[in-house]
């Protein structure tokens, strides 16, 4: 099947590709679309849907979006869905601010979703959603990765997702449980 991915994100694309490799996956700039989708939803799933939506209508073509994020237990799950944007900069901003809002806690467990959310232009619409646990350091550690992904301490591997290798974290993270879960709705 032909998909586009209705994100801009280079790393997202490629962990869509490496995880769900039976599948052509597009960029949306690869499918003609170049408009940006804002992220209204209050949840992951109303958020993947608003991108999938809005990319298939624009291209014709089913689209597949996710929205995901960090919850941090003693921060009342935030970032949450701001996760991408918290502090309003870029990841070294994000995960700083993190940190700093993290200070004197002691409580440190996180978990990351992903919402996938899949549309046809026939008007089909599938969701998935997956979770992985873990807790947040008190630094940095690894140069894989992206995000948060060198402050999370994942529970299934026991080092962070940026000192695991690609195909170690895609086998646990929530991206990959959740497009797991969407092959099997397929």
């Amino acid at each position: 099947m032909q998909l586009v991915a209705a994100t801009g994100n280079k790393n997202k694309l490629r962990e869509f590709r490496e995880i769900f490799p039976e599948h052509e996956i597009f960029s949306a700039a690869e499918a003609g679309f170049s408009g940006e989708v804002e992220e209204t939803g209050e949840t992951f799933a109303e958020n993947a849907l608003l991108k999938a939506r809005a990319v298939c209508k624009a291209t014709g073509r089913a689209a597949l979006a996710d929205d995901s994020g960090l919850c941090v237990e003693a921060l009342h799950g935030a970032p949450g869905v701001y996760s991408a944007r918290y502090s309003g900069g870029g990841d070294a901003q994000n995960r700083k601010l993190l940190l700093k809002n993290l200070e004197g806690k002691e409580d440190r467990r996180a978990h990351f979703v992903c919402c996938i959310a899949l549309v046809f232009p026939d008007g089909r619409e599938l969701t998935a959603e997956g979770r992985t646990e873990g807790q947040i350091l008190h630094e940095e550690r690894g140069a894989n990765g992206f995000g948060y992904d060198s402050l999370f301490l994942s529970n299934d591997l026991g080092v962070t997702f940026a000192e695991a290798s690609e195909e170690e974290k895609n086998a646990v993270s929530h991206r990959g449980r959740a497009l797991k879960k969407l092959r099997e709705l397929l």
